[in-house]
């Protein structure tokens, strides 16, 4: 079954390729902007999006009409702009004024070595994006505009990468405007990073954030039909290791049957509800048998947002950076910083949660196993193991600081566990965090980072920073670079200009 969460979020979605100029050179002149314009958009093929080349726009009107037309668009993700000549920018200012897309400024040419030999000045008149550029990027900043700038030639493939980059964040961010996100019960009690404020949430982001009884969910579980329960068990003995005793004919395949009954149901109550994002909580089960594990783990494996214990901006959050990810290698997980290894040897931190980690980032095929679980007071629940395949990831955190969102992001390396884990009983990841674990550590608590996190082998810092730049969100980033005063300095700046600049 495909749904707004499980389909390619790339599909029919556009970027706008707008090119800047004037009547001042003359038909022929313009003539060949336009055609050399075609061409550099006709070689951004690479992006998961299509490319929707515009007109030539050479006065206010024109400029206006486009900006307009592409909000109203629901296909348009964003537009990408570029002035082959000199464009004078005031122009540009109820256009800009009236935009409410993402915004790439692609500062190009045309040609990408000069031809020394016969320049001359029509030449020049004709490839003047070096100054026309210029003027375009004082507007910008004039105006205030939240903007990523990409500078190279279209041939240039770590240019093309980075308008790719800015592609996915640009879908993901549509997606997340749009999001519909189910609570099933309310927060853990007591936790205070899971709080938030969801009015504001859903006006800074878009994300709508609405809670639903359990029992809601219980009622379409225990309506799942036995075929549909068939199904989903002779996929789960085609795709895992599933252990003896969950297997037909073993004395615990009814908890199996059971957990595939969830998955079923809450499959169907989400897709019916147009919700792509969902949260669940131990202390609230209503008349749930098992804590979903397994049901979780797959839906976010098909690209469903989670968050554990009611934590819905780490489910907000999830969602958003699996559309970022979709179709990298890598994967994209709810995680959660458990434990720590001071040493011997490299420091490290293991990732894991009760149930719920996404078998995306899995090295190797997953057992489905059934053990206790200690709280929730309810049967024990399947779910899938397996360790984390190693590479380099971001670990991504959301927060409510009071006047805004912030994100603390920390650049880490996925490794394989030190030895086997053979006594426990959950899926995990183990990663080297940048500069150090002490250094992380202490930047993380001092930013306010939660400990409920998406970890993400697919996406890098440069996209993260993308997307916070795009949505006028904090970001509290810890690299290579940072160290506990200069990182502390930069949170004391951060909170200077949120407060003046009132974003």
């Amino acid at each position: 079954m495909t749904s707004r969460a499980t389909g390619n979020p790339f599909a029919d979605r556009e970027v706008w390729f707008l090119t800047g100029s004037q009547d001042l050179y003359g038909e022929q002149t313009l003539t060949r902007v336009a055609q050399q314009s075609q061409d550099i958009a006709k070689r951004l093929d690479e992006l998961p999006v299509s490319i929707r080349w515009v007109p030539v726009l050479k006065d206010s009107d024109a400029i206006l009409r486009a900006m307009v037309a592409a909000n109203s668009d629901e296909s348009c993700i964003g537009v990408i702009a570029w002035m082959h000549t000199f464009s004078p920018a005031k122009m540009w200012i109820r256009g800009l004024d009236a935009l409410a897309k993402p915004l790439l400024h692609f500062h190009t040419q045309a040609n990408e070595a000069l031809p020394w030999s016969s320049l001359d000045m029509d030449f020049m008149n004709l490839n003047q994006s070096a100054h026309g550029d210029r003027e375009f990027g004082y507007i910008q900043t004039r105006l205030g505009l939240a903007r990523t700038t990409v500078a190279g030639h279209v041939d240039d493939p770590h240019t093309r990468e980075r308008i790719c980059d800015w592609s996915r964040v640009a879908t993901a961010y549509q997606a997340m405007r749009t999001m519909r996100l189910a609570r099933f019960g309310d927060n853990m009690r007591g936790v205070a990073v899971t709080e938030g404020d969801k009015v504001e949430a859903e006006l800074h982001f878009g994300t709508s954030v609405n809670t639903y009884a359990v029992n809601d969910l219980v009622a379409v579980v225990d309506a799942v039909e036995d075929g549909a329960i068939d199904d989903l068990v002779t996929e789960y003995l085609d795709r895992y290791d599933v252990v003896p005793e969950l297997r037909p004919n073993g004395d615990r395949h009814d908890s199996l049957r059971y957990g595939a009954r969830i998955e079923a149901g809450l499959r169907t109550f989400l897709d019916d509800g147009g919700f792509t994002a969902f949260t669940s909580n131990f202390e609230d089960l209503g008349g749930l048998r098992q804590l979903p594990g397994l049901a979780v783990q797959r839906l976010m494996a098909d690209g469903f947002g989670f968050g554990g214990e009611g934590d819905w901006k780490t489910s907000m959050m999830l969602r958003t950076l699996k559309v970022m990810a979709h179709g990298r290698p890598g994967g994209t997980s709810f995680m959660e910083d458990y434990t720590y290894h001071y040493g011997p040897g490299p420091q490290r931190i293991l990732g894991a949660h009760m149930l719920e980690v996404c078998p995306s980032i899995a090295a190797a095929t997953p057992t489905l196993e059934i053990h206790p679980l200690g709280i929730g007071g309810r049967e024990d629940p399947v779910r899938l193991k397996f360790s984390a395949a190693p590479g380099a990831g971001i670990v991504v955190g959301i927060s409510d600081v009071g006047a805004r969102f912030r994100l603390t992001a920390n650049a880490v390396t996925v490794v394989e566990p030190d030895e086997d884990l053979p006594r426990l009983p959950v899926a995990c990841a183990v990663w080297e965090p940048e500069p150090s674990l002490a250094t992380s550590a202490e930047c993380w608590l001092a930013s306010g980072g939660p400990h409920h996190t998406v970890l993400s082998t697919a996406l890098d810092a440069s996209m993260i920073d993308t997307f916070a730049t795009m949505t006028r969100t904090e970001l509290a980033l810890i690299d290579h670079d940072t160290t506990g005063r200069g990182f502390t300095r930069e949170l004391r700046w951060n909170h200077a200009f949120y407060k003046l600049a009132g974003v």
